[in-house]
């Protein structure tokens, strides 16, 4: 893959946002949902050189080459949210330049510690603050994590 290339299409994403917004400057336009998951999907497989798995696969998103199982979680907002833990996970934020930010990369069991002994929301979602990520993935061994080849 061209890492240049799909890096400009994720720019030119945000310029339309942007164009759309002075267009009808009381309308938002920001990308969300499935869009902006598939794109951290897709940066971070290929920063990483990861396999991604189809859509909607249960429980991990990508394999590495050692075969183990990441779930990505990508994000414009301030927090994540996890239904289940997951053998590994990488957490990022999308830049409106096509770059990304790595808030986490570690174990999927450091953040699902977080939520030990919290009621599961209603919506079966729980949620974590970027922040809250950051400070955790400092507790994240060099050797646990998966590395970033690009």
């Amino acid at each position: 893959m061209n890492h240049e290339h799909f890096q400009e299409q994720v720019k030119n994403i945000y310029r339309a946002v942007k164009e759309l917004e002075s267009m009808f400057p009381d309308r938002p336009f920001t990308p969300d949902g499935h869009m902006v998951g598939s794109l951290g999907e897709c940066l971070v497989a290929d920063a990483y050189q990861l396999e991604l798995m189809p859509p909607s696969n249960k429980g991990y998103d990508a394999l590495t080459k050692e075969g183990r199982k990441v779930e990505i979680k990508a994000t414009q907002a301030k927090s994540v949210a996890f239904r289940s833990c997951p053998e590994h996970t990488i957490i990022i934020k999308i830049n409106k330049n096509g770059t990304f930010k790595e808030y986490f990369n570690g174990p999927g069991e450091i953040i699902w510690q977080h939520f030990e002994g919290k009621k599961k929301p209603s919506n079966g979602q729980f949620q974590i603050s970027l922040t809250r990520v950051s400070e955790l993935s400092a507790m994240v061994p060099k050797a646990s994590r998966v590395p970033r080849s690009t």
